[in-house]
């Protein structure tokens, strides 16, 4: 029997390429990834265990705008290192002016989170799970 032993990397189609290319590298260099390949319509960045790649869409994609609701991905979610870093993640949003969909707040016992939007209206999440339990241990 095969078993997963993770998740290796998603890959997203975009609208705008180059508008795109700003946000993530921006969002990702915040959140300590480096640029692990790009070409003339994909990039992709890691951080050593997780990948993200962004291409462009073709020309019959571009033409449906993406609707949380739909069929397909609903979000990607960060696993940041703790609350901080979630409140980190949201000063970095609101300073760059990124739609925040549901702000920095526990949103089931012990999940901590902040939602937001890339370009494309694709929801991303920034996420701490367990801290206040492992403290109290």
């Amino acid at each position: 029997m095969s078993r997963v032993v993770g998740i290796d990397h998603i890959s997203i189609r975009v609208s705008d390429f180059e508008k795109s290319k700003t946000f993530y590298s921006g969002l990702f260099e915040f959140l300590g990834f480096e640029v692990l390949d790009e070409y003339s319509d994909s990039i992709g960045w890691t951080n050593g265990k997780t990948r993200y790649w962004i291409g462009q869409a073709d020309e019959n994609g571009r033409k449906h705008k993406h609707r949380i609701g739909d069929v397909g991905l609903h979000h990607y979610a960060f696993e940041l290192r703790s609350r901080k870093d979630v409140d980190a993640l949201q000063d970095y949003l609101k300073g760059k002016k990124i739609t925040i969909v549901d702000p920095a707040d526990e949103y089931y016992d012990d999940y901590y989170a902040v939602f937001f939007l890339d370009p494309d209206g694709l929801k991303l999440e920034g996420m701490k799970y367990g801290e206040k339990h492992t403290k109290t241990q």
